[in-house]
């Protein structure tokens, strides 16, 4: 396990509390990384995968709660619960108690996945 996987961990994590996600997924996401979803959509390279991002955090109207409850790290692997909350411009709302499982390879994410909690 790098020396500094739990430090890049909790800084991404801080990041994604803060909502910022796409400056997440452009300083912690490796070229070559693929990401799934719960709903099996799938991204492949970290410049589908930001832009995803951007498109997602474009849609969203308010930030109700960003909560990250839970944390575990093992070998180049990680574990991160989170609560989201949002209200969409569309007018629909999102709740989401997810999971995301993230494989690092040299300090970066190179296979995400997400569960629903």
């Amino acid at each position: 396990m790098s020396p500094n996987l739990a430090q890049l961990f909790n800084e991404k994590n801080a990041m994604i509390v803060k909502g910022q996600i796409v400056e997440a997924s452009e300083k912690f996401y490796a070229d070559e990384t693929k990401t799934i979803d719960f709903t099996g959509t799938v991204t492949t390279g970290k410049k589908e995968h930001t832009q995803a991002m951007e498109n997602f955090v474009a849609s969203i109207k308010k930030v109700n709660e960003i909560t990250l409850l839970k944390t575990g790290v093992g070998e180049d692997v990680t574990f991160a619960e989170f609560i989201f909350d949002f209200d969409m411009k569309d007018g629909s709302k999102i709740h989401w108690h997810e999971i995301l499982e993230s494989k690092w390879h040299n300090g970066l994410i190179v296979e995400e996945q997400y569960f629903e909690g």
